[in-house]
């Protein structure tokens, strides 16, 4: 025979032991951990997205004026040693 010819099965008793319920301070401490654990991943993709995002607004600013980080640094540096042969 088939076993598609074969009646239903039928389930063996098992023994479950019942899920003990977890104290409210239980249940505060695993809160606590899931949500410190979801904030460390958020902020390790957020942190590099916020940094780039900066960058680029900071790069997009400065090519909108007509300059680079580069010829403002050197500008920085110019007026610096200016000043610094005023004193």
């Amino acid at each position: 025979m088939s076993d598609l010819q074969e009646g239903p099965l039928t389930p063996i008793s098992q023994t479950h032991q019942p899920v003990p319920k977890l104290t409210a301070r239980e249940q505060r401490r695993l809160r606590r951990k899931r949500r410190r654990q979801g904030e460390e991943i958020l902020g390790w993709i957020l942190v590099p997205v916020i940094v780039v995002g900066i960058y680029w607004g900071v790069t997009a600013g400065l090519d909108v004026l007509g300059t680079s980080p580069g010829q403002l640094w050197d500008q920085l540096m110019q007026v610096k040693a200016m000043l610094e042969k005023r004193s």
